[in-house]
């Protein structure tokens, strides 16, 4: 049994169990922002940098369906926009993109079998790869591009929103990134 002297501790309310605003059906944005309960932690931005990564994945996903291309994953995709119009080497990408060697020699080794990327061996060191996209992966990325370039944001305050948002994980990315220095 429980003494009054001892009360139930207030229940708190964790990211995860605070409900995503409504969409509306027009515009899906949403109606209110998400309320925050409690402190924010470095391990919640991440976690919630996560899932808006994952839901990234989703709307290429999407616009891979949209342009009929089934022979390439929306990470594939991320890849193919991280190589871009530059010839880099391999260990280049994997700096750049931030990937796993073994994902990224995995993903590398689909899209040059499905013609997305060109791989051949370094000149000055036949050791080293390296990689360029071929003429379908700059087209499947112009036509990805100009999903993204031609939609609507909304109003100015969104736009501006967004802006403040880029800034803010890029000063994350350097905060975590000089944390291993």
């Amino acid at each position: 049994m429980r003494s009054t002297a001892q009360k139930a501790a207030p229940a708190v309310e964790t990211a995860d169990e605070i409900e995503a605003p409504e969409m509306t059906s027009a515009s899906s944005a949403p109606l209110d922002p998400p309320v925050s309960v409690g402190p924010i932690t470095p391990l919640e931005i991440g976690r919630v940098i996560e899932r808006a990564h994952r839901r990234f994945l989703d709307v290429l996903r999407s616009e891979l369906t949209r342009l009929g291309v089934d022979d390439i994953s929306p990470s594939q995709v991320m890849l193919l926009f991280n190589i871009g119009n530059d010839e880099l080497s391999v260990r280049d990408l994997l700096d750049r993109g931030h990937y796993l060697g073994s994902n990224a020699s995995y993903n590398l080794k689909q899209l040059v079998e499905a013609d997305y990327v060109h791989r051949a061996a370094s000149q000055r060191d036949r050791r080293s790869a390296r990689l360029r996209l071929t003429t379908k992966a700059q087209m499947l990325c112009d036509a990805i591009r100009a999903t993204h370039d031609t939609r609507p944001l909304g109003p100015d305050e969104e736009d501006a929103e967004l802006n403040i948002t880029y800034g803010v994980l890029r000063r994350l990315e350097l905060l975590w990134s000089g944390a291993f220095r």
